[in-house]
């Protein structure tokens, strides 16, 4: 079960963008319709694939960018919005990638580049992506090879995460 964060604040606008797509991403893997077996289906593989571009594309983007000067701005903090709480799901992959989707996450925002009004320095950067890769040769070195797993003894082991968000 991730903890939580309430109140939590960052000074830089960049990373509090980016804790808010990791904490989507994280929600959308909990609440994915392979958490209830040893299965990642392909249409959830595709879904983390896409949501490891995407992370990769805003770190790229970021560090891409003019850093900024903000004399008047500047510190301006960001209350981050709560990280996703969960009750563990069945399926192991899914729990081994969101904890390392939480490693990023919580790396960036205690990182020095929070304190800072915008941008990664390149130590961050370094860590966000090596977490990226790492996720990424999960997803093909493992979950694509290996599973999905014959468990009939010790399935299933948890209740299912049950539906995501409808009608906000």
């Amino acid at each position: 079960m991730a903890l939580g964060n309430e109140g939590l604040k960052v000074f830089n606008h960049d990373v509090a963008g980016l804790q808010r797509r990791i904490n989507r991403f994280i929600y959308e893997m909990i609440k994915s319709v392979s958490n209830a077996g040893s299965l990642m289906n392909e249409f959830d593989q595709t879904r983390l694939a896409t949501y490891l571009v995407a992370i990769r594309a805003y770190i790229g983007w970021v560090v891409s960018q003019p850093q900024l000067d903000l004399p008047e701005t500047s510190p301006r903090e960001y209350v981050l919005d709560p990280n996703p709480t969960y009750d563990m799901v069945e399926n192991e992959s899914i729990v081994d990638v969101v904890r390392m989707l939480e490693l990023t996450r919580d790396e960036v925002v205690n990182s020095q580049s929070a304190r800072n009004s915008s941008g990664l320095n390149k130590f961050d950067t370094a860590r966000m992506l090596a977490v990226v890769d790492k996720v990424e040769a999960f997803l093909k070195n493992y979950i694509q090879t290996i599973t999905p797993l014959d468990l009939p003894e010790s399935s299933p082991m948890r209740a299912q995460s049950g539906p995501g968000r409808t009608g906000v």
